[in-house]
């Protein structure tokens, strides 16, 4: 325990009793609200259908009234504009369709609370979009059919985000229960409607709702932990670079026997070119490219082989120790490839390949540096003068926690509290791009990342859960900080 975490003193014993009866007697209540919102196929890509957002967005503005902590009208659906395009002159930015020429993000929901009396405000951040499913046949349950097995909730976005949304609303649920109109903390409640599409309307909502967002502290419940039984306190996140790269070689397909061996089909130079992008061990081998330099908690190879569910034999890439191979370099992933399926492959040289580049940045790099210097180096290997192209640009900064302010403490205490167990702070490699803009945009506000998943929650991935017990914990921490800061 730091010096500071000594004088953060220990939530008043008759009130933490009555606040974990709150959220204990509420938990079906809050798994079944969860059931409900997984049930809804929120999928944010443009390639899928608006209206389930819509769906969730509204089924997540129901939820926000129901925790009582809101004045009637002050629950709202917003929609802005996506960064860089024209706001609508009329009100399309709450709700409406707006010019018809602009495009706008996915609706999000936003509800607030002055404070009184004083009392600091705080925004609780999460998102209520999701991933797409994927391949249905790698699902051992439908994936929008959530399902129960042992502690854990089974089903896309059971965790990421939808088990934020439920964290922050039963939280407010509970704090409502103890201290009902009494309450004179500020609270913010803001969920987006698509941190899964690159929250593309995120910088406009910013400056269009700033008065309404403005918080002494912001919670981002969006992130790790460190086991089912330990919780985390997130100090850093990568950056994130994603590009569309695409090779052609020819003008149409044609005859691989009869041409096969001297006229180059696109595949070649791709697969020479990606593979180009990484040394013999793994490690990232793009010119300009950084790393940054901390101390990591130590974890071993065979403990990453198991939490990453490496098959036997295979051996992890990259050097150095492997929490900052994950929170602390670079790395470079190739996401996606349009290419004939092998059930459709025909005799022929192929004309033109694409492929789905993400590039993770070390925190402390820019994303528009780690992009002019992986675009450096792909213009600079293609081989065979194929031509290149690279499309769909979306980039976002990493994030350096400051750990040293009175929220953080508060958290710290909050969670050894809500889960008998001490917080790491840890890194992690994944990327939460707006992070950076809310920083840039409340310079003074205290951000705490924190989140429901565990090393077993596979997001993005087939068979998506949330482990019950981690949901219950993070409810109960969450509670303990906002009755925390209700009573500075």
């Amino acid at each position: 325990m730091t010096d500071t975490d000594q004088h953060a003193a220990a939530t008043d014993p008759a009130l933490l009793d009555a606040l974990r009866e709150h959220v204990q007697g509420a938990l079906p209540a809050t798994v079944a609200d969860l059931s409900a919102l997984v049930r809804l196929p929120s999928v944010s890509w443009s390639a899928f259908d608006p209206a389930n957002v819509r769906a969730s967005a509204e089924a997540v503005a129901d939820l926000a009234r129901s925790t009582g902590v809101f004045a009637d009208g002050a629950v709202r659906i917003v929609r802005s504009a996506v960064d860089g395009d024209t706001p609508p002159d009329t009100d399309g930015a709450t709700g409406g369709d707006g010019d018809p020429g602009v495009e706008l993000g996915q609706p999000a929901v936003l509800a607030v609370r002055p404070a009184r009396n004083g009392k600091p405000t705080v925004m609780l951040y999460a998102h209520h979009d999701v991933q797409p499913q994927g391949d249905d046949a790698l699902w051992e349950t439908p994936p929008f059919e959530p399902t129960l097995r042992g502690d854990r909730l089974y089903g896309r976005g059971a965790s990421d985000d939808k088990a934020g949304v439920m964290t922050h609303i039963a939280s407010l649920r509970a704090l409502h229960a103890q201290f009902g109109d009494d309450l004179d903390l500020g609270v913010v409640l803001f969920v987006e409607g698509e941190e899964e599409f690159g929250s593309r309307s995120f910088r406009t909502f910013l400056r269009e709702q700033k008065e309404h967002l403005a918080a002494d502290v912001i919670v981002v419940a969006d992130s790790d932990n460190w086991s089912v039984d330990v919780p985390s306190i997130t100090v850093s996140l990568r950056g994130n670079v994603t590009f569309k790269l695409t090779l052609t070689t020819l003008e149409h397909a044609s005859h691989s026997g009869m041409f096969g061996g001297a006229a180059p089909d696109a595949m070649i130079p791709m697969v020479r070119l990606l593979a180009s992008l990484h040394d013999d061990d793994g490690s990232v081998a793009v010119e300009g490219l950084t790393a940054y330099d901390a101390d990591v908690p130590e974890r071993t190879d065979d403990e990453l082989a198991a939490d990453a569910a490496l098959l036997p034999g295979v051996r992890p890439v990259g050097t150095g120790p492997v929490l900052s191979r994950m929170w602390f370099q670079p790395s470079i992933t190739v996401t996606g490839m349009d290419v004939p399926s092998v059930a459709n492959a025909s005799n022929t040289l192929i004309p033109t390949v694409s492929a789905r580049v993400s590039v993770r940045v070390a925190p402390g790099q820019s994303a528009v540096e780690a992009r002019e210097a992986v675009e450096r180096h792909l213009r600079a290997h293609v081989p065979f003068g194929a031509r290149l192209e690279i499309s769909e640009p979306d980039a976002g900064d990493g994030f350096l926690v400051d750990t040293a302010g009175w929220a953080v403490q508060d958290a710290r205490v909050a969670m050894r509290e809500g889960w008998g167990a001490d917080a790491v702070e840890q890194g992690i490699g994944g990327s939460i791009p707006f992070v950076s803009d809310l920083a840039a945009e409340f310079p003074e506000a205290q951000i705490l990342v924190t989140g429901v998943e565990d090393p077993d929650t596979r997001a993005h991935s087939p068979n998506e859960s949330q482990h019950l017990g981690v949901l219950h914990r993070a409810i109960a921490s969450e509670t303990i900080l906002l009755a925390r800061l209700a009573t500075r």
